[in-house]
């Protein structure tokens, strides 16, 4: 199968005539693409990736994603990016990922106490969005750490956020983050910095909508998931000891029971729909805990 490839900058494939086609431009390599097989790059770049991703399950996925994020808390790898449908458990992962290497999250920083250092090991997650110019202040702020950007598409759509995030995400030893518009009132933000620290990205979209020059600065990890699978990765979830801790074993896996038995009718199967039937579960039991269960799966939204 014909597939684009992108070596040092310069995008490439192979022409039905069996020439080489070869462009610095991602729009211009799509072009030519589609005028030699009448096919759209992206649906054929998919399936090739979709055959590939089939290799392996969605807990093998989900592993992977542990080691990538333990790479980035090591300094070994400068961002990951995860994509995939929202309520599957990439931020729970990734939480469970930094805290298993020692890190320590200061999202909510008044919960320290001022003038107390910050532990070593921490790291920062930044939900909703941003501007170009206040990722910048992010990054500055948090130089030496790790963050996670949280449904932080904004960054994707803004050119001047994405070129903010290709300087301190690059793959040279040196990597010097500048912001050179004059402003007001950024008196306590320098023009350029060195960051050392790492980023985890989490989104909701799909991968082909993340900026081609970030993702190749990141290893990406795509956990979309059909229905059997998103069963399969809550059984997995629930038998981990820090999932809902102050829940009995077996009410959780009574709760993904009844998920499963209605899967098929329910508006939305995900760990956002486990987590609400489980709290059923620490209330009612038996026949009412069953019928709670299934009006709030397919009619309680």
């Amino acid at each position: 199968m014909a597939k684009i490839e992108l070596n040092s900058g310069v995008y490439s494939f192979t022409d039905v005539d069996g020439k080489t086609r070869k462009s610095k431009s991602e729009s211009h390599i799509q072009y030519l693409f589609k005028k030699s097989y009448g096919k759209n790059v992206i649906a054929a770049t998919t399936d090739a990736v979709a055959v590939a991703e089939s290799e392996f399950s969605i807990n093998e996925r989900f592993e992977f994603i542990e080691n990538y994020v333990s790479m980035v808390a090591d300094k070994i790898q400068p961002s990951v990016i995860l994509t995939g449908s929202g309520g599957i458990g990439k931020t729970y992962t990734v939480n469970k990922s930094l805290k298993a290497e020692g890190f320590v999250d200061v999202s909510n920083l008044e919960s320290f106490e001022e003038g107390v250092d910050l532990p070593r090991k921490h790291y920062r997650v930044i939900k909703g969005y941003s501007t170009a110019k206040a990722l910048y202040r992010i990054l500055f702020e948090n130089k030496d750490s790790v963050l996670i950007l949280d449904d932080c598409d904004s960054v994707f759509k803004d050119a001047d956020a994405a070129n903010v995030l290709k300087s301190a995400l690059d793959s040279s030893d040196e990597r010097i983050v500048c912001w050179n518009a004059e402003s007001r009132g950024d008196e306590d933000l320098p023009r350029s910095f060195r960051y050392t620290g790492g980023v985890v990205f989490i989104s909701n979209l799909s991968k082909d909508k993340i900026p081609q020059a970030l993702r190749t600065r990141a290893v990406c990890v795509d956990v979309s998931m059909k229905l059997e699978e998103k069963i399969e990765r809550m059984k997995h979830i629930l038998e981990d000891s820090e999932f809902m801790p102050e829940t009995e074993i077996d009410i959780k896996r009574s709760a993904l029971k009844i998920i499963d038995q209605y899967k098929a009718q329910a508006r939305e199967v995900s760990m956002r729909s486990l987590i609400q039937v489980i709290r059923i579960g620490q209330k009612f039991t038996g026949e009412k805990f069953e019928k709670m269960s299934r009006y709030a799966l397919t009619c309680g939204g």
